[in-house]
């Protein structure tokens, strides 16, 4: 069967960030990620996973200014000592909440930079952080992430990530495989799963193509669950989609795997 966590980056924008622990649990969910916990101070967030008895099972690295449209740094040349701050700051919340997934955005490919370049500084990048990370048993994710809701991500295709990590040849390096920017660059989602599952340290869902709940649009997510299920898949899913409403009324798709 398989276990859903509440991506409160993107659900329960009805609450405060710091309230959306209380809703996620108060709608069954038992686990949360979100994308970065960084202004918020560290006991916020231990003292509303347990009191609300929830694992974190995901965030992400500092991406460098988000505000400004960075997303991420990792495969910026001349970057390397920001983004290996980026993996100091994150440990503390690690360690605090017993997070064993980091996720680190690859960012947008740099003016001037080539392809080559890039994914240079990628791999050692991420060889340097997963060798860190390693003693702390946490597993680092890359996640491809479609060309048209970020333009010029350096990340976009789910062979192209797996040969990454091959190259990196980490043991605690996976990918993060959402079947919605997967189903939007390359679609064959079942044939992908089956040839990929192996490097998957995460799952991220979402409707396609508007990125609503699951059970709205093109994407059959019962049967990627049973396949799932089938092969044996017992990490998390993480509900990275934006409602279309009020959160916990989207909720209907859920309740099946809630009461089994």
């Amino acid at each position: 069967m398989p276990r859903f966590a509440a991506n409160l980056s993107m659900m329960y924008t009805e609450y405060a960030f710091l309230d959306r622990f209380a809703a996620a649990a108060a709608d069954g969910f038992r686990a949360v990620e979100y994308l970065f916990p960084y202004e918020y101070p560290i006991a916020d967030i231990t003292q509303r996973l347990q009191a609300h008895g929830l694992t974190q099972v995901l965030f992400n690295l500092p991406p460098g200014d988000w505000s400004a449209g960075e997303r991420g740094m990792a495969c910026h040349p001349g970057r390397e000592a920001e983004f290996a701050q980026s993996v100091q700051a994150a440990l503390p919340y690690a360690r605090a909440t017993a997070c064993k997934r980091l996720h680190a955005m690859a960012g947008l490919l740099p003016d001037g930079v080539s392809p080559e370049q890039a994914r240079s500084t990628y791999v050692n990048n991420l060889r340097a952080a997963a060798r860190v990370l390693e003693d702390e048993g946490i597993t680092l994710l890359i996640e491809p992430i479609n060309t048209r809701d970020m333009p010029g991500y350096f990340l976009n295709w789910q062979q192209q990530a797996h040969d990454i990590v091959a190259e990196v040849g980490a043991p605690n390096l996976k990918v993060q495989m959402d079947f919605y920017h997967c189903q939007i660059m390359e679609g064959d989602l079942t044939r992908r799963l089956e040839r990929h599952l192996g490097g998957v340290g995460h799952i991220q869902i979402a409707g396609v193509p508007d990125r609503h709940e699951p059970d709205m649009g093109e994407v059959a997510f019962p049967h990627l669950f049973s396949r799932l299920d089938a092969m044996g898949f017992d990490g998390w899913i993480g509900c990275e989609y934006r409602p279309a409403g009020a959160t916990s009324a989207g909720l209907t798709w859920l309740r099946p795997y809630m009461s089994s």
